[in-house]
């Protein structure tokens, strides 16, 4: 397995969109040859759709591509997290409550998280947010992706 697989691989939202997905894994994506299956991305939140104590939807334009974002807001509910300590599940439930609350239109955001695909479309499935304040953020996100992707990404 590629080392890039289990990190976050900074992408722009162009080339997050344009990832192949794996035939036999439906967890993995493919960036050229490089599998990969967490992305981080940087950009400008343009929508916001919250269906509380379930998820946050939200979009991402970082000007190449929207990529949606989901942060699951169940945790204290869901079947999927019932296996967990429950104090694990509940310091993940209070993080992705605050990071819901963090995330405003119009706001920058640095979004982490696993790469999903929904209904056909890609999307990330978020494990944390960052509010950028940091003026420049959005120029040196996009610097080290076009570095990254000489350098490491086959680009």
């Amino acid at each position: 397995m590629d080392v890039l697989h289990k990190t976050h691989v900074k992408l722009l939202g162009f080339d997050l969109l344009s990832l192949t997905p794996s035939p036999n894994n439906s967890s993995t994506f493919y960036l050229k040859d490089k599998p990969i299956s967490r992305a981080e991305i940087l950009g400008v939140i343009t929508s916001r759709d919250q269906k509380p104590n379930k998820f946050l939807k939200f979009t991402l334009d970082d000007g190449t591509a929207n990529v949606t974002c989901v942060l699951w807001l169940n945790h204290l509910t869901s079947p999927y997290f019932s296996s967990r300590q429950p104090a694990t599940v509940r310091v993940i439930s209070q993080a992705a409550k605050r990071f819901a609350s963090d995330v405003q239109i119009g706001k920058v955001a640095r979004v982490r998280g696993r790469i999903t695909c929904y209904r056909g479309k890609l999307q990330v499935t978020v494990s944390d947010v960052v509010i950028e304040r940091d003026p420049n953020a959005e120029i040196l996100h996009w610097l080290d992706c076009l570095s990254l992707a000489r350098s490491r990404y086959g680009g």
